[in-house]
């Protein structure tokens, strides 16, 4: 079969098709599905009576894999190509989704199993989809692109609180309802991505192959050493953020885990969303460091609301303004380091990922420090990552 023949093209440029870029967008919308971990930590933990420790068991399965995955792929990658690793993770993820509907949901364990293979998949959609993304991009619209398409990937994410909330509802269904749904989006986008032809010839004749020691010497870049320790705290923050949400609406405001807890979830993810469209449009205005320090100003804001929000109003403003601020983070430090080494895109890639871990480690220190000083006092751990954010923000414009 042949490929997605040329359509319009984007004015200026005459490599890239508008059609080239719709299943790259698919693809974010499928990698934010492997966020459904944090709205699920609450649900399974009720419905298989988990410890504490054991519930922490399933962000640590959807994140682990961006720590031993993302450089190794990032070196495969430059070899066989963004798109080709697109595809494995798409196929990847979709065997994880099968794998607890084949066991009925009823082992934990197979659950668990499921959601690291979705958590792999989500790996190698981040390696790939945020580079790959350049390739489908008009000149200079890389970061109003990349914002975009972080925004479909915020529908992705918002789903896994939206779709068991509306199950519950309407149908008497509950989170196992997004196993299928999310598979049936995934085996289409890998049709329509297979074919796609996506030109990364540009991409190639630019760069050297990647390898460990590349990435490593990326590393030793101060700038690219910082910017990916700002990638760690950010992920960090915001799987804290939409897993713990639930219980703060608990502890604050008497919510039902259960029945209402997604719901401060589903409103984050909605603001996430929401901001990342915003997100899109400001930036083909605004320079990104400016915007950068903007959204971490915002953000410190609404993470202190959550230790004064009087009543559920005002916790549903914080939680959306939190959301707003967060929206961008990622987006602009990615697009920032990317323009500003070009040449390391691959490498880059694979650092940036691999700081995707952050999602594993900081609920687990939220956790340590819940129990041991109050559970407020866990949210400092996200206030003094976006400390660290606003820092960056200062750095990177002065560079």
């Amino acid at each position: 079969m042949s490929s997605i023949k040329k359509s319009e093209a984007y004015p200026g440029s005459s490599n890239i098709t508008k059609a080239q870029a719709y299943p790259i967008f698919l693809s974010f919308l499928c990698m934010g599905f492997g966020d459904v971990v944090g709205p699920l930590t609450s649900q399974l933990q009720a419905d298989y009576q988990l410890s504490n420790m054991s519930a922490g068991l399933v962000t640590f399965m959807g994140f682990i894999m961006f720590g031993l995955l993302s450089i190794p792929m990032s070196i495969y990658q430059s070899h066989k190509g963004k798109k080709h690793v697109l595809k494995l993770g798409l196929m990847i993820a979709l065997v994880g989704l099968m794998v607890p509907m084949v066991s009925n949901f009823e082992s934990f364990p197979l659950i668990l199993l499921g959601l690291l293979c979705l958590g792999t998949g989500a790996t190698l959609l981040q390696v790939s989809g945020n580079p790959i993304m350049q390739s489908v991009s008009p000149q200079g619209k890389y970061a109003s692109y990349l914002s975009y398409g972080q925004f479909i990937k915020a529908i992705g994410s918002l789903s896994g609180a939206l779709i068991p909330l509306v199950a519950t509802m309407f149908w008497g269904l509950d989170w196992k309802l997004l196993f299928p749904i999310y598979s049936v989006i995934i085996l289409i986008t890998i049709v329509y991505l297979h074919f796609t032809k996506i030109n990364e010839a540009t991409d190639k004749s630019s760069e050297k192959p990647a390898s460990f020691a590349s990435c490593m010497s990326a590393l030793a870049t101060p700038k690219i050493a910082l910017m990916v320790l700002g990638i760690f705290f950010y992920v960090g923050a915001e799987v804290t953020m939409s897993s713990r949400l639930p219980t703060f609406l608990e502890h604050a405001f008497q919510f039902d885990i259960k029945e209402f807890g997604l719901w401060g979830t589903l409103f984050f993810f909605l603001s996430l969303m929401v901001g990342r469209f915003i997100g899109g449009m400001v930036l083909s205005r605004v320079s990104p460091s400016r915007f950068l320090v903007v959204s971490s100003v915002i953000s410190l804001i609404g993470i202190l609301g959550l230790f004064f929000a009087p009543n559920t109003l005002v916790g549903f403003i914080v939680i959306g303004l939190i959301g707003l601020g967060f929206s961008n983070i990622f987006p602009l430090i990615f697009s920032m380091t990317i323009e500003s080494f070009p040449e390391k895109s691959n490498e880059i890639s694979g650092l940036m990922v691999t700081a995707i871990i952050g999602g594993a480690i900081m609920p687990v220190l939220f956790g340590f420090i819940a129990d041991s000083f109050g559970f407020m006092s866990g949210f400092f751990v996200c206030f003094a990552s976006f400390l660290y954010i606003l820092f960056l923000s200062f750095t990177a414009k002065k560079g």
